[in-house]
C-alpha cells in the first residue's frame, strides 16, 4: 500500500492520469492525497471532478480557494469570473451530487502515524497543530451545516481581517481561517497576512516572510504538505515542508510525491490547452 500526494490539479485531468499510471496506482490498496484546487482555469474541470468522485473512497482531499469559489458559484452563479472554467460543472446533471461531495471535504488533514499535515496554502505560524485542526474544523462544520453554508460562502470573500484574533466571531472569524488555509503565502511572525504578493520568496514585503520560514512557527515539528504557491516551482528549503504546486495549469508539470519515501515524479504529458492568465502573478 502506497500513499501519494499530488499538487494542484486545477482541471488538468490528463496529467493526473499520467502520474497515476506511472506509479501503478491501485485504488483498492493505495491512497491519494490532494492539496486542493481540484478545479478551475484548466480545460477539464467537470471531468476532473467526476473522476475524483469515482475515486472518492481512495482519496484524502483538502479544499483550496478555487474549490470554495466553485461552491460559492454553485449558490450564486453570478460569482463566476471570465477566467473561470466552472460553468460546465454548474450546468451538469450531476452537479448536486458533485458539489455535495466537495463541500464535505476537509480544510486540513492530519495523519498522526506519519505526523504529517495536508493543507492547501499553509498553517498560520502562530498556531499550534491542535489550534490549526480546531480552526479548520470550524470551517468544515459551517460547510456541512445547511443553516450556515450559504452565509459562510457569501461572507468568505475579502482580505480582512488580516490577522487572527481569538475574539473574532461569526463569518468574520471563518473568513480569516479560510484565508490562512487557502490563500496565505506571506505573513508576519504574528500571522498578519499579505494576500496581494504572489511571486517568489524573495519578493516579501519588509517584516513579512513565507509562512513556513518563521523561526517561531509552532508546527516546526510537523511535516506539512501544501500546494497553492506555483511561483515556488515545488521548491521549499524549509525542512519537513513540501511544496507540490508546480504550475501545471500555467504550462508547467504536475508533481506527485510518495508521502513515505519523498520520491517525486513529474508528468511529462503535453501542456494543457492554454488558458487566460496574468503575466506575472499566479492565483
Amino acid at each position: 500500500m502506497a500513499t501519494y500526494a499530488v499538487g494542484d490539479l486545477q482541471g488538468c485531468l490528463e496529467p493526473l492520469k499520467c502520474l497515476l499510471e506511472q506509479v501503478g496506482f491501485d485504488p483498492v490498496n493505495d491512497r491519494l492525497w490532494l492539496v486542493g484546487d481540484l478545479v478551475n482555469r484548466g480545460p477539464q474541470s467537470l471531468e476532473t471532478l467526476r473522476y475524483l468522485y469515482r475515486l472518492r473512497d481512495s482519496l484524502v482531499c483538502v479544499l483550496g480557494n478555487h474549490d470554495l469559489h466553485l461552491l460559492a458559484a454553485g449558490n450564486n452563479i453570478e460569482r463566476l469570473k471570465k477566467s473561470d472554467t466552472l460553468r460546465e460543472i454548474l450546468e451538469a446533471p450531476d452537479r448536486i451530487e458533485l458539489l455535495d461531495w466537495l463541500r464535505r471535504q476537509k480544510l486540513m488533514h492530519y495523519d498522526e502515524a506519519r505526523n504529517t499535515a495536508l493543507v492547501h496554502a499553509g498553517i498560520a505560524p502562530q498556531w499550534s497543530l491542535k489550534k490549526a485542526l480546531k480552526c479548520a474544523a470550524e470551517v468544515e462544520a459551517a460547510l456541512a451545516d445547511d443553516n450556515l453554508y450559504t452565509a459562510y460562502l457569501d461572507g468568505m470573500y475579502g482580505n480582512e481581517p488580516v490577522k487572527w484574533d481569538n475574539d473574532l466571531s461569526g463569518v468574520t472569524r471563518l473568513r480569516v481561517i479560510t484565508n490562512y488555509f487557502t490563500r496565505m503565502r506571506f505573513c508576519t511572525a504574528e500571522g498578519k497576512l499579505d494576500l496581494k504578493s504572489k511571486e517568489g520568496v524573495d519578493t516579501a514585503l519588509p517584516g513579512y516572510k513565507p509562512w513556513f520560514a518563521h523561526k517561531e512557527r509552532k508546527t516546526r515539528d510537523t511535516k506539512i504538505v501544501f500546494g497553492h504557491w506555483a511561483a515556488l516551482e515545488g521548491k521549499c528549503e524549509e525542512p519537513g515542508v513540501y511544496a507540490l504546486d508546480t504550475g501545471c495549469v500555467w504550462g508547467g508539470a504536475m508533481t506527485l510525491m510518495n508521502i513515505d519515501t519523498g520520491e517525486r515524479l513529474s508528468c511529462q504529458c503535453p501542456p494543457p490547452v492554454p488558458v487566460t492568465q496574468p503575466t506575472a502573478a499566479k492565483p
